[in-house]
């Protein structure tokens, strides 16, 4: 009996994965990969496929950022991003244990280390802190092509580990610790203040993709950005 995972991709038991041929086969001096059995289990090394490896699961991760970048959680199917990195569905089970587990793999792993990151922002001083914050993730975010990033924002609005990631790394470890690093006073407020300038920021520029700051160079956006993060994390936010 067959069952079916959510995105139907029927899985075998695997009781007959090593069932030995019958007495009354007759033997053949043709490879067995000439006469592959349609119904039976995927092989390893079959054509059109990549063979399972440490390349599978990279394969799978890309495309996986690709496509929960493209369509969020929701809309991003286990047959779709197995066809996008050239293996069987099978192997999203087999590396992750499923799509939830790619997700988190793919998408919710914070990519860089958020100490450095911090330490980047403040390395030129306070005087600097609002043109390096705008240089250090644009380079990182361009870097990967805004995938990472894209999937983040597009799932956020239906998987709260998506926004807890979004929350808990950018505005109370990194921001947070930027304004610990300054000293300033109402370090909550000033580093929410940032976190909402980038994220509106990355938004423009990788999920809706806006003209001209799709396109534009970090140059550009850091002299039209910068001033704004700078006042919100070293000048006066109080109101008049």
């Amino acid at each position: 009996m067959t069952g079916c995972d959510d995105d139907g991709v029927s899985t075998a038991p695997r009781s007959t994965a090593h069932e030995p041929a019958t007495a009354h086969e007759p033997a053949s001096d043709e490879p067995a990969a000439q006469a592959p059995q349609e119904d039976g289990p995927r092989r390893q090394g079959r054509r059109g496929r990549r063979p399972a490896g440490e390349d599978t699961r990279t394969a799978l991760l890309e495309a996986a950022r690709a496509e929960f970048g493209e369509n969020g959680y929701d809309g991003a199917t286990v047959r779709a991003i197995a066809a996008r990195a050239g293996v069987d569905a099978a192997m999203v089970n087999h590396w992750f244990g499923g799509k939830e587990q790619l997700f988190a793999k793919a998408v919710l792993d914070v990519p860089f280390d958020v100490d450095e990151v911090v330490g980047a922002v403040t390395a030129r001083g306070a005087e600097h802190v609002g043109d390096s914050i705008v240089r250090t993730f644009l380079d990182r975010w361009d870097g990967v092509g805004g995938e990472r990033f894209t999937a983040l924002i597009r799932s956020v609005t239906t998987r709260p580990e998506a926004m807890r990631v979004l929350r808990t790394v950018l505005v109370n470890r990194i921001f947070a610790g930027v304004a610990s690093a300054l000293e300033v006073d109402r370090g909550d407020l000033r580093a929410s203040l940032c976190a909402t300038q980038l994220i509106g920021l990355g938004m423009a520029r990788y999920v809706a993709e806006l003209e001209p700051v799709h396109s534009a160079d970090i140059d550009t956006l850091a002299a039209a950005v910068a001033p704004t993060l700078q006042r919100y994390l070293t000048g006066d936010i109080d109101a008049p």
